[in-house]
């Protein structure tokens, strides 16, 4: 009996020391939007189907055809959240939640800024000309303040982080999901 007492109270804390583990595991992540639909439609309008998020580097498919239907279809570009691809870009105040769409040739199809809580957000990264401005520019291009990203006065960290979060995290999932002509 007093084996089975013992057997019990490691499992139990095996259990627990386990449990702990996959927490803080999710806990590396910042989570945002949990079912992105409309957005994902936003930077794929003629996208058919979207894949769930995955990967690696965390990323959704755009598909023109539901690959359900179509076992064959290919993809018509990716897109991702800059929170999980440079999760340490923080803007003032914290992270700023961007979901962006990229094809496959490496140009960005869109910006959706679905939340922040910068002090300045208001004036800066909500407006839709923000996000609008980054539709068209391919992961080659600078993204600088004041150059081909529009400054803003008085959220210049704001903005920095932004662009930063988009420009980056674009050139990792191009370098690690598009054809290598295309991430040089």
């Amino acid at each position: 009996m007093h084996v089975t007492t013992w057997a019990k109270k490691t499992s139990a804390i095996l259990l627990c020391l386990c449990g702990g583990g996959v927490l803080a595991a999710g806990a590396d992540r910042i989570f945002t939007n949990p079912n992105p639909a409309a957005e994902l439609k936003r930077l794929f309008p003629a996208a058919a189907a979207f894949s769930p998020l995955g990967g690696e580097p965390l990323h959704f498919k755009a598909y023109a055809a539901d690959p359900k239907a179509n076992p064959a279809a290919q993809p018509i570009g990716v897109a991702f959240w800059t929170t999980d691809l440079v999760p340490q870009e923080h803007g003032y105040h914290g992270p700023i939640h961007m979901l962006v769409g990229m094809d496959m040739t490496g140009v960005l199809t869109g910006v959706v800024v679905t939340y922040n809580s910068e002090p300045y957000g208001y004036f800066s990264v909500e407006p839709p000309k923000f996000a609008a401005q980054f539709k068209g520019k391919t992961v080659h291009d600078p993204f600088r303040i004041g150059g081909d990203v529009d400054a803003v006065s008085r959220a210049s960290i704001t903005i920095g982080s932004a662009a930063r979060a988009i420009r980056d995290s674009s050139r990792i999932v191009a370098k690690q999901l598009l054809p290598p002509e295309v991430a040089k």
